[in-house]
């Protein structure tokens, strides 16, 4: 179990860790090409839609055919998609790799798919906890990649950049024989949870606080990747290095380490649908000091440090919903589709700061669309229904 949870929290590592990089080839990729960011923005946009339309597809495949399979099939999209895409020319070739080849990769690579792995291999009691340490592996994914990331580009190019991402990916391939592992429940020990897809779909779509939980994951999708792609410019363009950017994106990802892992922890002694709303309210306070305050490198440090404490915290009361209510037996395909809310999401959030930027030059009203959505999701949060559908696993 300690084997399959290390790999799972590996593979997220470097899957989720590369994604958040992609924000600083924003400036020197679009100079090159002589393109604006609404062109590099959109093939962000396009890998994150794939993400969430495929998210709970590859779920279902995972749940029936192991995310051992899975996971070696994502992973060569992203690997070849990184590779071809240094050799873009223009905006179709970046939404062919970038968008298209990235995307399928990452939907497949998916933490939805990975925590299906831990949700049916982990006792119930521990499931929380669990799934937090594989979330702190993103976090120190993005401590790691975008240094990484940072100091290619600054002594290379993005081309060169793209390549050394490909080779690094690569060691998923080995990492994801650990899922190999993976517990397949048979029928009769999913605590009485439906056997059929189709009788899951309908228990989840009948249930209120199903849809409360993806509307709330929609909105962490827009805020994690707007964050993820525009806060390294929006720190460049108010006048701090590229380094500190970097920098700031690093911080997220350490300090994700811990907000995973506390998210997690409190998930055993809190409610899951209060720590939500504790989570998605601090944002919403967050956002307010880069729209009103002047842009020091010590504001950028200090938003970061905070905003790697909520960045992906969400992600372990969510699992937790999903799997308490309705059993592990179908956990990916269910979490895929709210997982797939977090990424169309995601869309908005990547594609609208460049929209925004380019038609305003600003990114003042995008911070002020990230307070309001944080609100509204605070709001929904309170009210999911998050009891148990039936004893047995579920139950536990």
């Amino acid at each position: 179990m300690l084997a399959l949870i290390a790999c799972a929290a590996s593979i997220v590592t470097l899957s989720l860790g590369m994604r958040p990089a992609f924000g600083l080839f924003m400036k020197p990729l679009s100079q090159e090409l002589g393109l604006g960011r609404e062109v590099f923005s959109l093939a962000l946009a396009l890998q994150t839609l794939l993400n969430g339309l495929g998210a709970p597809i590859f779920g279902a495949l995972a749940d029936r055919l192991g995310v051992f399979r899975i996971v070696m099939v994502g992973n060569l999209f992203i690997v070849l998609g990184l590779a071809l895409g240094a050799m873009a020319q223009g905006p179709l070739g970046l939404h062919l790799t970038f968008g298209l080849l990235v995307g399928i990769g990452t939907t497949a690579v998916s933490v939805g798919v990975v925590m299906g792995a831990v949700a049916r291999s982990v006792p119930p009691e521990r499931r929380s906890l669990a799934f937090g340490l594989v979330m702190a592996g993103g976090s120190f994914g993005q401590f790691l990649m975008v240094p990484i990331a940072q100091a290619l580009l600054a002594g290379y190019d993005w081309r060169f950049a793209s390549l050394v991402l490909a080779g690094i990916l690569a060691l998923v391939f080995v990492l994801a024989l650990g899922m190999r592992a993976e517990r397949r429940p048979a029928v009769s020990a999913a605590g009485g949870a439906p056997s059929s897809i189709g009788a899951a779909l309908s228990e989840a779509t009948r249930h209120s606080g199903f849809w409360l939980l993806t509307a709330g994951f929609f909105v962490c999708g827009v805020h994690v990747n707007f964050v993820s792609f525009h806060l390294s410019p929006f720190l460049t363009d108010r006048g701090l290095s590229g380094n500190v950017a970097a920098l700031a994106l690093a911080l997220v990802g350490l300090f994700n380490i811990l907000g995973s892992f506390a998210s997690g922890w409190l998930g055993t002694r809190l409610r899951h649908r209060y720590l939500l709303a504790i989570i998605y309210g601090s944002r919403a306070f967050l956002f307010l000091p880069m729209i009103f305050l002047p842009v020091t490198p010590l504001l950028a440090a200090i938003f970061a440090a905070v905003m790697g404490i909520l960045y992906l915290s969400t992600a372990a009361p969510t699992s937790g919903i999903v799997a308490q209510v309705f059993g592990a037996r179908h956990f990916s395909m269910l979490y895929g589709i709210v997982f797939g809310a977090h990424q169309v999401g995601g869309f908005f959030g990547s594609w609208l700061g460049g929209y925004i930027f380019d038609r305003t030059g600003s990114y003042d009203m995008a911070w002020w669309i990230m307070v309001v959505l944080a609100v509204v999701a605070t709001a929904m949060s309170l009210p999911i229904r998050d009891r148990p559908l039936r004893t047995g696993t579920a139950a536990a």
